[in-house]
């Protein structure tokens, strides 16, 4: 009876094991998008990354669609692609958050394959954005996947509340969290800023000072020597 029961436990394990590759796996299917960084004004490297090609035929592009929300971005280099730029023309010029002001935008990046991609191989694309500063925008960016035979467009757009996978070719997407307080945004980082505290102690020095837990240890140590030199002296006396 208890290696029946035994057998059963072990069965359904497996189940759920295999369920839940199989969910990774259509999940995976997608183009994700994944952000190094997601606070609202900072720059993030945004990552695309493809897993297969087209109903088994490789991939010969990516063409990756920037939201309305961005004016630009810079694409990484992969050394088995090239890369080409498609801009568009403002209606009504932005001012950016630096105060210039631009009258068109980057409207898609398209990276072309030198050797078709096979279906059976993954590959990456990063581009370097500065995100809005409204956190809880959400960023949709379609992309079109183009193949030797067919192609599939990754621009379906789920509806409010619902599951990314609750539509067949889902848009990479990303949501803008909220700023960490005293976040400046002054560089073209690719994270988060400097380790807290970079330049002072934890507890708030930064004077070249020491600081309290210091000071409790020199004190301990002068105690812990005095106590030693009487018991010495004290077994001298004994001697």
């Amino acid at each position: 009876m208890r290696f029946s029961r035994t057998l059963k436990s072990s069965a359904a394990v497996g189940t759920t094991a295999a369920l839940m590759m199989l969910g990774l796996g259509a999940a995976s299917a997608h183009v994700n998008a994944t952000p190094s960084e997601t606070a609202a004004g900072a720059y993030s490297l945004v990552t695309f990354s493809v897993a297969h090609g087209c109903d088994g035929s490789p991939t010969t592009s990516m063409t990756i669609t920037l939201p309305q929300e961005l004016t630009d971005a810079t694409p990484t280099v992969n050394p088995n692609w090239t890369i080409s730029t498609a801009m568009e023309k403002l209606d009504t010029p932005r001012t950016l958050a630096n105060g210039s002001k631009v009258s068109e935008r980057t409207k898609s990046i398209t990276y072309t394959a030198k050797t078709p991609l096979a279906d059976h191989q993954r590959d990456a694309f990063t581009l370097s954005v500065q995100l809005p500063e409204t956190a809880g925008t959400t960023l949709n960016f379609p992309t079109l996947q183009s193949c030797e035979k067919g192609q599939t467009d990754w621009a379906q757009i789920p509806a409010a509340g619902a599951d990314h996978d609750s539509v067949d070719a889902p848009a990479p997407s990303l949501t803008v969290t909220a700023a960490a307080a005293g976040d400046g945004h002054g560089g073209h980082g690719t994270g988060t800023n400097a380790a807290a505290g970079s330049g002072a102690d934890a507890s708030g020095t930064s004077d070249g000072g020491a600081s309290w837990p210091a000071w409790l240890g020199l004190g301990a140590g002068l105690a812990g020597l005095a106590l030693g030199a009487a018991a010495f002296v004290r077994s001298g006396r004994k001697a």
